[in-house]
């Protein structure tokens, strides 16, 4: 609408509110339709599960849902035969290390998510994400949008708790630094103030603070561990000197099965969901040995004062499912402080 100078006072006036009111409509309609992200919650979200020892949970990460046709980015296939098998196991819950889709911007990405893990919300299972950087691909807040309408209870928070039975579970976004700023003094505010009848503290995130791999990517693929989490990693092995409850921590990024031990904590990397897995260089000193390529679920049974984790490895080269165990862990409360110090 035009309002013209030469009109008369009164026409002038009944423009201007005209005018004034469109603004006030235009700008509650481009409201309405902007990003359906949540607002962050004021302080990280502290979920409960109700559940009593014994249960089992399932970790892993790295799927890189996407369109099934492009095998580029992910070996579908794998990808599902995985959310199939880990729905026949009927966990508590599901922790996921990230890098759930390939584009978090990309809608189409994270309905691929909404139909091949229908399963898992049909039997009601829980799960508990981590943010990998394929999430956060994009327009930022767009991803974030779409990660947040999956996943309700967290309410706009990108770390957070979960407490089930006697463990308590610390879920860290790795794209922020996890020991300086509101999420390092909200980590380090938990661990003052951890439980006593907690018995196994599980730090879950996407960047790994312990990798064999490497930026040089000697066998095709793989990533250096990187400053901010080498620094996490430190802090924790300080702390589990001085705690009962036994820390371990999960992670991805890397898309093969790693386990190594550092001051009395076991770090997993569990990245072969289905992003296409490589074979990476192996310490000598790394408790799993392999140069085949792992593509896995993480099954960690626990009960009062102690735990067991197994790989669970997927192969489907001859066409047809075939799953082993080549590796597992039983991990016991509380830290034997002599083991602590050995390694």
């Amino acid at each position: 609408m035009k309002c013209w100078s030469w009109e008369n006072k009164q026409k002038m006036k009944t423009c201007q509110r005209l005018s004034v009111l469109l603004v006030i409509i235009g700008s509650a309609a481009c409201t309405r339709s902007h990003s359906q992200m949540p607002p962050p919650a004021t302080q990280p979200v502290a979920l409960e599960l109700q559940v009593s020892t014994p249960f089992r949970f399932v970790a892993y990460g790295d799927s890189r849902f996407h369109d099934s046709k492009d095998t580029e980015a992910a070996n579908p296939a794998v990808r599902q035969a995985l959310v199939q098998a880990i729905a026949e196991v009927n966990p508590a819950f599901i922790s996921f290390g990230g890098d759930i889709v390939y584009n978090g911007y990309d809608a189409n990405d994270w309905k691929v998510w909404d139909t091949e893990t229908s399963i898992w919300r049909e039997k009601k299972i829980p799960v508990f994400p981590a943010l990998g950087n394929h999430d956060l691909h994009g327009n930022e807040n767009v991803a974030l949008a779409n990660y947040f309408q999956r996943f309700p209870d967290l309410k706009g928070s990108r770390y957070y708790s979960v407490r089930a039975a006697n463990t308590l579970m610390l879920v860290l976004d790795s794209s922020l630094d996890e020991t300086s700023g509101p999420q390092g003094k909200w980590l380090t505010q938990e661990l003052d103030t951890l439980p006593r009848d907690v018995d196994f503290v599980f730090f879950v995130l996407h960047h790994p603070p312990y990798t064999s791999s490497s930026d040089e990517k000697k066998y095709g693929g793989g990533h250096s561990s990187r400053t901010p989490e080498q620094a996490l990693a430190k802090m924790l092995e300080a702390r589990q000197q001085n705690t009962a409850a036994r820390f371990v921590v999960f992670s991805g990024h890397v898309h093969n099965y790693e386990r190594h031990e550092h001051g009395g904590i076991t770090y997993f990397v569990l990245g072969g969901a289905g992003a296409h897995a490589y074979p990476i260089e192996r310490a000598a000193t790394d408790p799993f040995q392999s140069r085949e390529i792992n593509y896995h679920y993480l099954l960690v049974e626990v009960d009062h004062n102690q735990l067991k984790a197994t790989m669970e490895r997927l192969d489907l080269n001859s066409g047809k499912a075939a799953w082993t165990q080549p590796d597992s862990i039983a991990i016991s409360f509380p830290l034997a402080k002599t083991a602590a110090k050995s390694q």
